[in-house]
């Protein structure tokens, strides 16, 4: 059980790297590896629930799967949230202004990555008060971007906001998902 749950972690993880190798955003290999990932994350949230021999794990396979779910949750955040919002734009007639609002949120998928490592390490440590945190800095800091006037004709404020919103909202449940892992210990 041990070695099954590390693998699946280990492979999500494996896959989250791969989805970062460059593509069209949102394609449709893109949103098949994070498909995986998910599975792969839940499967092994059923195994640690399930708790067959998981008590007995030594204190180090649990630092090494403790570290995995973190590269896991800063990793694979990012192609999941570029997957949510290109399914989210599908069929929608403004598609186009909300993937040009990407251009306005200068920065995101390295904000989204500190976002999701802060985040695990809140509720790693104990502190789910730190996303309270994370999601206020994050807010007060994109104020002045989700209401410049001086955006692009391109790109509508409504579209600035839907993708902020959900690109925050998938990528923190990401995070808390990762971290949830580590709950049955």
């Amino acid at each position: 059980m041990t070695a099954l749950v590390l693998s699946l972690t280990g492979a999500a993880l494996v896959l989250a790297v791969l989805a970062w190798v460059p593509r069209s955003s949102g394609s449709t290999l893109e949103i098949v590896i994070s498909g995986l990932m998910l599975a792969c994350l839940a499967a092994v949230g059923v195994l640690l629930l399930a708790g067959h021999g998981v008590s007995g794990w030594a204190e180090r396979w649990w630092n090494v799967l403790l570290l995995l779910a973190g590269a896991l949750a800063v990793t694979g955040g990012g192609p999941l949230t570029t997957s949510v919002l290109a399914l989210a734009d599908r069929g929608n007639t403004r598609a186009q202004s909300t993937q040009k609002a990407g251009e306005v949120l200068r920065g995101g998928a390295l904000i989204g990555a500190l976002e999701r490592m802060a985040i695990y390490a809140s509720l790693v440590a104990g502190w789910p008060e730190g996303i309270a945190v994370v999601l206020a800095i994050k807010g007060l800091a994109r104020y002045p971007e989700l209401r410049s006037p001086d955006q692009p004709a391109s790109v509508t404020p409504q579209a600035v906001a839907e993708r902020f919103i959900i690109g925050t909202f998938s990528s923190v449940l990401w995070a808390v998902a990762c971290a949830g892992l580590l709950r049955s210990h």
